[in-house]
C-alpha cells in the first residue's frame, strides 16, 4: 500500500503551482475546473512520483493555522543532502518565506528546515 497523492487548500492556486514549481521542481498536470461549483485543482507531480493536489473554490474558509495543532501538520520534502537542505532554506528565507526552524539535526536524527509558504501552510525540508 502506498499514500496516492496528498491534497493542500489554497486561495491563490496559481501561485501555489508556481511556488511548488519553483521551489520543489513540481510538475503540473493540466489543470481541473468545475464549472458548476467554481472548485478548481492541479496535480503536481514530484521526480519520485509522489502527487501533491492542490485545490481551489471560490467558498473556503479562512481559519488559523497554529502550528501545534491537530491535524495534518505539513508536507515534508527530501531533498537529498544537507547542503541542499541549507541551499534550499536559504533560497526561500531570501525570497521573504518564514524560517520556523533550521536547518538543524532533530533529536530524532532528522536534518531539516521548516518554512511557512505564502498561504501559511507548513512546508519541512529534509534530507
Amino acid at each position: 500500500m502506498r499514500i496516492e497523492h496528498v491534497a493542500l487548500y489554497v486561495h491563490d492556486l496559481e501561485a501555489a503551482r508556481a511556488f511548488f514549481e519553483h521551489y520543489f521542481d513540481a510538475n503540473a498536470g493540466t489543470p481541473y475546473h468545475n464549472v458548476r461549483t467554481g472548485f478548481r485543482s492541479y496535480f503536481l507531480t514530484f521526480d519520485d512520483g509522489a502527487r501533491l493536489e492542490i485545490m481551489t473554490r471560490p467558498d473556503l474558509a479562512e481559519l488559523e493555522k497554529p502550528t501545534a495543532r491537530t491535524g495534518y501538520a505539513h508536507v515534508a520534502f527530501s531533498v537529498g543532502s544537507t547542503a541542499a537542505v541549507d541551499a534550499l532554506t536559504a533560497r526561500l528565507a531570501a525570497d521573504g518565506y518564514e524560517v520556523l526552524s533550521g536547518p538543524r539535526t532533530t533529536s530524532d536524527g532528522y536534518y531539516e528546515s521548516c518554512i511557512l509558504d505564502a498561504e501559511g501552510n507548513q512546508i519541512e525540508i529534509t534530507v
